[in-house]
C-alpha cells in the first residue's frame, strides 16, 4: 500500500488540495452536517470536538488522504477523501464542495484528485455513489467511469487509468499549465 506524505499540497490552476487537520474540524462540521450538501453521504453523530478526534485519526492514517478544497487565497471550498487502497486502484469520495464556490471547484478537484493519484502510482479507481445522486453520476461517467455492480443503495463504478489521462486531456484548461 502507498503511504501519503500529508504534507503534500496538490496546486491548481484555481484550487489547492491540502490535508485536513483537526483545525479544520468546524469547517468539516458545517460541510458534514449540512442536510442538503450531505444527502448522500453517511451522516455523521456528533460534536466538532467529536470532528477534531476523527481528523486526528485520519491524519494519522497513512493509507488515506483527507483534503480540504482551498482557493489560492485559502479559502476552505470544499472536502474529498482518498481511501480504500486495493492494489494499484484508489477509492475516492466523501466529495463536498460549498454553496457559492467558483462553478470549476468540481471540475478542478476532481482533475488534481485523479492527477495526484497517478503520480502516487495508482493506475485506476474505484468509488460508489448513492442511487438518487444523478448529477455526480453523471460527472463520473462523463471521466468515463463505468458501473461495476450496484446494490439497492449504491451504484458502484471503476475508471481505469487510459480514461483518466483522456479526461485530463479533455479538461485539461482547468488544470496548470505546464511549463
Amino acid at each position: 500500500m502507498r503511504v501519503f506524505n500529508k504534507t503534500d499540497i496538490v496546486s491548481g490552476k484555481s484550487i489547492y488540495l491540502r490535508a485536513a487537520t483537526r483545525a479544520d474540524a468546524g469547517f468539516v462540521f458545517e460541510m458534514r452536517s449540512n442536510a442538503s450538501k450531505s444527502v448522500y453521504l453517511n451522516q455523521i453523530q456528533g460534536t466538532v470536538a467529536d470532528q477534531e478526534a476523527w481528523l486526528d485519526k485520519s491524519y494519522a492514517d497513512p493509507y488515506q488522504f483527507y483534503f480540504v478544497i482551498c482557493s489560492l487565497g485559502g479559502e476552505p471550498l470544499g472536502l474529498v477523501r482518498l481511501y480504500d487502497q486495493q492494489g494499484d486502484s484508489f477509492c475516492w469520495g466523501s466529495w463536498l464542495i460549498r454553496a457559492g464556490a467558483p462553478s470549476s471547484t468540481a471540475i478542478e478537484s476532481a482533475l488534481l484528485v485523479y492527477s495526484f493519484a497517478l503520480a502516487q502510482g495508482f493506475t485506476r479507481s474505484h468509488f460508489d455513489v448513492r442511487i438518487g445522486n444523478d448529477s455526480v453520476i453523471n460527472f463520473h461517467q462523463k471521466f468515463g467511469a463505468v458501473e461495476t455492480s450496484r446494490t439497492d443503495k449504491d451504484i458502484y463504478f471503476t475508471i481505469p487509468e487510459a480514461a483518466i489521462r483522456q479526461s485530463m486531456q479533455k479538461f485539461r484548461k482547468f488544470l496548470p499549465s505546464v511549463g
